[in-house]
């Protein structure tokens, strides 16, 4: 876990790391996280004169910005854990936002990092898997259901690899860092290789790793040009590990979009600025959103 402490025009006052200790049990990850945060308090109060007037958390999966839920996360065991509430109490009845990891590192991205100034955005996070934000004026659209942005799961191969969201052929199952890893293990018979390497081989002309790498970056040339045909966005923001490859990436995708275009716009293509930081400082400017608007915590979603 990362956690900070952010000032309220997202500038990073004081930064921490901590192991989740999910192998002890989804309950034992979140007792860590409220841990975590009161120390975070604690800290505030010994070092910068007061405590953080507000608390933002960013949690993987399935988010209820709305009821304070994080309905569902997979890899921390968590079912319909009430984050807002047992923070709120932990930290002495501050205001708390909820978010989704991606779209809170993508309002951070898009406010005060490689989006900054940008009126409309799309931010990519090629991780594990594939998500997105959709950024408008400053705020991270969440959808009506809270599922806006799963680019991953648009299908740009039909009736290709099965994904475990139910579908054949998603875009995370080509083109997300951990596909590309697959890929280029069966590839070079090396089951320790991974995306950076097999970025490294292509940089060196091996020709494996340049087909492996060609059938990742049209799939996600197929998948980002739905997006922006759709959403139009004036920058388009790329970050995960495989953006980690620079310009080995960057220069063939936007190649390869631009020979799909037609009547689309193409957007300023950039990489992610704020790297792994972009979660936790997103969660900071939540918690100052709340400050800011006096709404409820129903709009930080």
């Amino acid at each position: 876990m990362k956690a900070a402490l952010v000032g309220a025009s997202g500038e990073l006052l004081h930064q921490a790391r901590r192991a989740t200790g999910r192998e002890r049990g989804p309950d034992a990850v979140v007792d860590t996280v409220l841990g975590f945060a009161a120390e975070l308090r604690a800290y505030g109060e010994r070092h910068l004169g007061e405590p953080a007037a507000a608390a933002g958390v960013a949690v993987p999966g399935i988010v209820d910005a709305g009821r304070g839920l994080a309905v569902y996360a997979a890899n921390l065991g968590w079912s319909d854990v009430p984050m807002r509430k047992l923070l709120g109490e932990r930290l002495h009845g501050v205001p708390v936002a909820l978010g989704h990891d991606v779209r809170t590192g993508g309002l951070a991205e898009g406010r005060i990092g490689a989006g900054r100034g940008t009126d409309r955005f799309l931010f990519v996070a090629l991780g594990t898997g594939i998500a997105g934000a959709i950024g408008i004026d400053g705020t991270v659209e969440a959808g009506a259901h809270g599922f806006a942005g799963e680019i991953g799961h648009i299908v740009v191969r039909p009736g290709g690899t099965p994904c475990p969201c139910g579908q054949y052929g998603c875009l995370e199952r080509y083109a997300s860092a951990a596909a590309v890893s697959q890929a280029w293990a069966q590839a070079s018979g090396n089951p320790d290789a991974d995306a950076a390497s097999c970025a490294q081989a292509v940089e060196s002309g091996d020709e494996r790793a340049v087909r492996v790498w060609r059938r990742a970056v049209d799939a996600l040339a197929d998948g980002l040009v739905t997006a922006l045909t759709l959403l139009d966005p004036r920058t388009l923001i790329i970050g995960g590990g495989l953006a980690e490859a620079g310009e080995t990436l960057f220069t063939p995708l936007r190649a390869a979009m631009e020979r799909r275009v037609t009547f689309q716009k193409l957007p300023a293509l950039v990489p992610a600025a704020l790297g792994d930081t972009a979660g936790c400082l997103g969660a900071g400017l939540l918690a100052w959103d709340l400050l800011s608007t006096h709404d409820s915590p129903e709009v930080t979603a």
